[in-house]
């Protein structure tokens, strides 16, 4: 593309038409439509046990519900300030310990919870409440009432994950808190799995939410679904064996702005190279190893996390059996045809 010459007979037009709010399109095309991705996203990685003591330190200073959630934000360095881990997502860790109650509110937003560690505090969400144990992966749907507790002896710490960004950018952000600081339980615990947790269905199910109607997948049944592939071999070149959690009610992803995965790489595997315009966030839950995003390598360990930019290209290594949560915006891409990826040399 021809670069715009300047000329004092155009300056005196841009600053005349400024006026009247108007631009001269041909001045920024070149940084409103890109060749490739361009994002100040940065890759980064952040260790879980230092989380956890400024967590602890956090839980001395302010208590759960004058700070209504307990959260430290993973701020991306390239988005510094914006409370943002991609341009389109928010991620945090949230801590609950024991006697803390995290008031019942709800929001437009939806939001994940990945258990990082504690087991036993509980999550209640439209009048069910579920126990929760390290690799959970809980919903709370849009608009949906939601509150924590934790009655064990040991505090609890999961990864929040929410379209926060994304929300705000389509101004169509609403919240409210509630009267009560726990909403009433009106089902019994596991009522939603047990309903739709065994591919079986209402024969007259209607629903108007595109969530799943299960909010807790319980890791128990996640790792038994990646060990039954394992028995086949069904790998991968670059994700070894790598599962979409998905709403049983339509076979799509479980949430609509957010796509969560889970993934098992045996020890000593090596995957090639892939890139995909879906900046994704994730969480080791067990092992370690590394990955390498664009020129830089990240050793992690269980419960680290990190961060993929959109379009750079990352390859992970296993010193021993690992699994990786993850979770990125591929589901709103997808439903625009905006979604690439790229395997590499697979």
């Amino acid at each position: 593309m021809e670069a715009v010459q300047k000329t004092p007979e155009r300056e005196a037009f841009y600053r005349k038409i400024d006026g009247e709010n108007l631009s001269a399109l041909w001045n920024v095309m070149g940084d409103l439509i890109t060749p490739e991705p361009k994002s100040a996203c940065r890759p980064h990685l952040w260790r879980f046990d230092a989380i956890r003591d400024y967590m602890t330190e956090a839980g001395q200073l302010i208590t759960a519900k004058e700070a209504e959630r307990r959260v430290l934000v993973l701020e991306n360095p390239g988005l510094r300030g914006q409370s943002k881990i991609t341009t389109s997502l928010f991620a945090g860790v949230q801590m609950v310990i024991p006697g803390d109650v995290a008031p019942a509110h709800r929001h437009s937003q939806s939001a994940l919870r990945f258990v990082l560690e504690g087991k036993g505090a509980y999550t209640a969400v439209d009048g069910e409440r579920t126990a929760m144990e390290p690799g959970d992966f809980v919903i709370t749907p849009s608009m949906t009432w939601h509150d924590h507790s934790n009655e064990t002896s040991e505090p609890m710490f999961w990864l929040d994950g929410l379209d926060i960004p994304l929300v705000q950018f389509l101004d169509a952000s609403f919240a409210e808190g509630s009267d009560e600081d726990q909403q009433q339980i009106t089902r019994p615990a596991g009522d939603s799995f047990a309903r739709y947790g065994r591919n079986l269905l209402p024969v007259d199910l209607k629903r108007s939410s595109k969530t799943s109607p299960i909010f807790n997948y319980p890791y128990s049944h996640t790792r038994e679904a990646l060990e039954q592939a394992r028995k086949h071999e069904e790998w991968d070149a670059c994700h070894g064996l790598k599962l979409k959690f998905s709403n049983p009610a339509t076979g799509d992803f479980a949430m609509p702005t957010i796509g969560t995965f889970i993934q098992l790489l045996p020890k000593g595997f090596n995957t090639a190279r892939y890139r995909s315009t879906d900046a994704t966030v994730f969480a080791a839950i067990e092992g370690r190893g590394r990955s390498r995003i664009g020129e830089q390598t990240f050793e992690w360990g269980p419960r680290d996390l990190f961060v993929v930019p959109s379009w750079q290209w990352v390859t992970h290594e296993a010193d021993e059996d690992s699994v990786l949560f993850s979770f990125s915006d591929r589901p709103v891409q997808q439903k625009l045809d905006l979604f690439r990826e790229d395997r590499g040399n697979a």
